[in-house]
């Protein structure tokens, strides 16, 4: 039996079978196996659950369109004391899992996320992009949330941390999921940065089209949570919190309700 908290893995896809095959490879390739893979199929059409099925992971369907929906349902399906979540295109490093459950090891974290580097594109771009897109992310982010952001293709937390704020998050297909999740998280929660050498992404990330979207989603998930977390407001808020219970912010869901 595996040593230290178990691991869920949840990998939320639709119609992404070739690279759910390469990221399910990789995942067995690892020197600290997951506990259980889960992966939510949000209506693929391509094979993307048999491929699931073939590699051992468990298949939880989703009905509901989009991401947040589909990585809600993996969360609430996951059964281990942490949750790892990449996504379909992703490639972790043989140590990834290990070396994730190790950022656990100090008892106030309870989110661990990191960036990564291009596996596909042009060679010259695989990590000056993947640098570029990340920082970008993180200043636009960042400000907003007065901490660290989360980013969906290299994400752990803790199952009490979701199952702590799970009932806040959005589920909205407009919105971005790892985003928003880093705001509730963030109320009360710590949020750690690891190394970002241990993950592989697609580039199609930041090709134009994708970008411009994921942008857009972005800018929506922001206002999503105005006026309560209008920056000024929230920065007040959490400094105020972390004064008067070192680092573990007071909850605020009264005060906003249920999503």
């Amino acid at each position: 039996m595996l040593e230290g908290p178990t691991v869920s893995v949840v990998i939320p896809v639709r119609d992404d079978a070739e690279h759910l095959r390469r990221c399910l490879d990789a995942l067995t390739a690892q020197t600290r196996r997951a506990d259980e893979i889960v992966v939510v199929d949000n209506g693929s059409r391509d094979g993307s659950a048999d491929v699931a099925r073939a590699a051992g992971a468990r298949v939880v369907p989703c009905a509901e369109p989009g991401i947040p929906a589909a990585a809600a349902t993996g969360y609430d399906a996951a059964r281990s004391d942490l949750i790892l979540r990449l996504d379909a295109d992703s490639i972790p490093e043989p140590t990834w899992i290990a070396s994730t459950v190790t950022a656990f090891g100090e008892e106030d974290v309870d989110a661990v996320t990191a960036g990564a580097v291009f596996h596909d594109g042009p060679a010259w771009g695989r990590v000056l992009l993947a640098v570029a897109f990340l920082t970008v992310y993180t200043a636009f982010a960042a400000p907003a949330l007065g901490h660290a952001p989360l980013w969906g293709s290299n994400l752990a937390f803790r199952r009490s941390a979701w199952l702590d704020v799970r009932d806040q998050v959005h589920r909205d297909p407009e919105l971005h999921d790892d985003l928003d999740l880093a705001y509730h998280l963030g109320e009360r929660h710590r949020i750690r940065v690891g190394s970002s050498r241990l993950m592989r992404v697609s580039w199609r990330t930041v090709r134009p089209g994708r970008f411009a979207k994921s942008f857009s989603r972005g800018m929506g998930t922001v206002f999503a949570h105005w006026p309560e977390d209008i920056p000024p407001a929230r920065w007040a808020r959490l400094a105020r919190a972390r004064l008067t219970r070192t680092d573990r912010p007071v909850p605020h869901a009264a005060i906003r309700g249920s999503r």
